[in-house]
């Protein structure tokens, strides 16, 4: 009789994609070899020196020389045997090198370059190769690191690295990263922004002091020993482990090494329980007081100036809402900042029974909704922006003959390209023309310029102020505005088709130049009628009005993107370079684009660059002792 084995147990299925072993490098005087001369090579470089390690641009120079004139065919034949001239060093390349920060060699890459530029102490192989630019040969190169063990990172291939970068966000010693090992379509960098946006501000300074606090009360409780008394007195502090099972053991009198290490396990009850708000406060004194003495019971217990507060049960009551039933708000959100909204918008917000919001009402005002309230996003996207707005006019009809307080919240102002007189329209066409109240919202096509340091108006330097739209109904191109030395225009809604937009700007469209070509041929018909008494006036056209004037290319232009949101972004430039720096710079919608003299009225543009990026929305302190000065201008956001 044969004993049966045990059936062995279901092996859980394996996920469809492969994670990644995340690690922190520690990189201080490693070589790291960076292969390229695009904006990339210049964000590797600037990722190495930052972990304190040496990088070396391998990066032929442009070609300068010219071959002297040969026949078109001949011209051809050469362009299709020599290869692409290399591209120009990237401006911060060229401002690393000159300050002796980044080490440049000026030729092609060698596989010998691999064996030879690294540190003595590993004989001289390189450390890291960051491959930027794209070139032939990369399945070889990635052979040869894999042989070598040589760390690889080649864009766009991830089948030939043998690590990825992170999208990290950095306050002083917290780094904090994301990846979606290669199938987030650019996501890693949106979910890093809005983790980063949760932290309370000053959160790096707190881990400093806190891990200074941690040294010294090493260095005390070991009674000297520093450093190494680390596996006597410490906690743990491999950033991969949670706290330890003793967190909260129960330290008893007769316990001397329980005692001895009493102000660690403090530390270690700060670190875990207080909110983060609390700890990224946490000053020198507080430290202080830490190391000074130990007081007794729970985590928190003597502690003041802090508690934690649970959120209310909601708005309110059934009579108030019995009394605002039955009727529909149209609501402008402002441009993002949940503090910007007007008091009339926020109780609309605390009190409605149903809300239907806009898709770019942003997170932060979102999150001032009641969860007991239901919400409705608009499913817009292109394509289907109509019917995802006439939805939300059947939800909201239905929601108002239902007795419901809807409110229907946009972002900005409702009148200004939100279709909020559309909607009016709409619910008097169905007989609730008295059931609307239309509250007024900070537009962003004012706010956008002042959160990024332009007065769209300013004596000497514009006295108009234009609001456009970049794309018409149905996605048609709008009638492009006249260039005016004095005026400052704001498109919104025009990003998406930043070429068009600026080719409308700078040159005539294809009916303004047939119109021209029109009034040509009735030029020329009356000169052969009336003889030389008929004198063409270029700048008239046939129906009196003036050609319109063309934007220059050098006109100053801003492109500001989520503004007042913790990610703002500002893209300072001119016409002629915008749309480079958005495909290059990437999106981050909602944006729009200011164009004119006032975006250089608190701002000088930096010799030699195309276009500067600034990252990041200060917030909005209102502390008169510390934020205005902070500010700078008085305005938040402006440095």
């Amino acid at each position: 009789m044969t004993a049966t084995q045990p059936p062995s147990p279901p092996q859980p299925p394996q996920p469809p994609y492969q994670t990644s072993l995340l690690t922190a490098q520690h990189c201080v005087g490693h070589v790291h070899l960076i292969l390229g001369a695009n904006p990339l090579a210049a964000a590797r470089a600037n990722s190495s020196l930052a972990a304190g390690a040496k990088p070396i641009l391998i990066a032929p120079p442009p070609t300068t020389t010219s071959s002297p004139p040969s026949s078109s065919a001949q011209q051809d034949q050469e362009q299709q045997q020599q290869p692409p001239p290399p591209p120009p060093l990237h401006y911060t390349l060229t401002s690393l090198i000159a300050s002796g920060a980044l080490t440049h060699l000026a030729r092609p890459f060698t596989p010998a370059d691999l064996f030879t530029l690294g540190r003595p102490e590993v004989d001289g192989v390189v450390d890291a190769v960051f491959e930027s630019q794209g070139r032939a040969g990369l399945a070889a190169l990635a052979a040869l690191c894999r042989r070598h063990r040589i760390p690889l990172n080649v864009v766009d291939a991830p089948a030939l690295c043998s690590f990825s970068l992170l999208s990290v966000h950095a306050d002083g010693p917290l780094q904090i990263g994301v990846t979606t090992n290669g199938r987030g379509c650019k996501l890693a960098g949106r979910i890093r922004r809005e983790v980063a946006a949760g932290l309370p501000p000053g959160l790096g300074a707190a881990v400093q002091r806190l891990g200074e606090a941690r040294r010294r009360i090493l260095s005390a409780d070991a009674g000297g020993a520093g450093e190494a008394g680390d596996a006597v007195a410490d906690e743990g502090v491999d950033d991969s482990v949670d706290q330890p099972a003793g967190l909260n053991r129960l330290v008893r009198e007769d316990d001397a090494e329980a005692a001895r290490t009493r102000r660690m396990r403090w530390l270690a009850q700060v670190c875990e329980y207080w909110p983060l708000r609390r700890l990224a406060a946490i000053t020198d004194e507080d430290v202080e007081a830490v190391l000074r003495s130990y007081r007794g019971g729970g985590a928190g217990e003597g502690e003041s100036g802090w508690k934690l507060s649970q959120p209310g049960g909601g708005g309110g009551g059934g009579q108030q809402q019995q009394q605002q039933r039955g009727r529909v708000i149209l609501a402008g959100s402002g441009p993002g900042h949940p503090d910007l909204l007007t008091r009339a918008t926020y109780k609309a917000i605390q009190t409605a029974d149903l809300v239907l919001a806009d898709k770019l009402v942003p997170a932060g005002v979102l999150d001032l909704i009641p969860r007991r309230t239901p919400v409705s996003i608009a499913r817009k996207f292109p394509g289907n922006a109509d019917r995802a707005q006439e939805e939300l006019l059947e939800q909201a009809l239905d929601g108002v003959r239902a007795g419901k307080t809807v409110l229907r919240l946009k972002q900005g102002d409702p009148f200004i390209y939100g279709r909020g007189g559309e909607e009016v329209a709409f619910f008097r066409q169905h007989g609730l023309g008295d059931r609307v109240v239309v509250l007024p919202g900070i537009t962003s096509s004012l706010s956008a310029p002042l959160f990024a340091g332009i007065p769209p108006t300013q004596r000497d330097v514009a006295d108009q102020v234009l609001v456009c739209t970049g794309t018409g109904k149905k996605g048609r191109a709008p009638q492009p505005p006249e260039y005016v030395g004095s005026r400052t225009a704001v498109f919104l809604m025009g990003l998406h088709r930043i070429e068009g937009l600026v080719a409308e700007l700078t040159a005539y469209t294809e009916e303004e130049k047939e119109q021209q070509q029109q009034q040509q041929q009735e030029q020329g018909r009356g000169s052969e009628l009336g003889g030389s008494n008929s004198v063409p006036v270029p700048e008239q056209q046939q129906d009196g009005r003036r050609r319109r004037t063309l934007w220059p290319l050098d006109t100053p232009c801003a492109v500001i993107e989520r503004a007042s949101c913790p990610d703002q972004r500002v893209i300072r430039t001119t016409l002629r370079f915008v749309a480079e720096a958005i495909e290059q710079e990437g999106s981050r919608p909602p944006g729009l684009l200011v164009v004119g003299h006032a975006c250089e009225a608190l701002y000088t543009p930096e010799k030699g660059r195309s276009w500067v990026v600034e990252d990041g929305f200060k917030g909005l302190d209102l502390d008169l002792a510390t934020g205005f000065a902070s500010a700078g201008f008085g305005v938040a956001g402006v440095a």
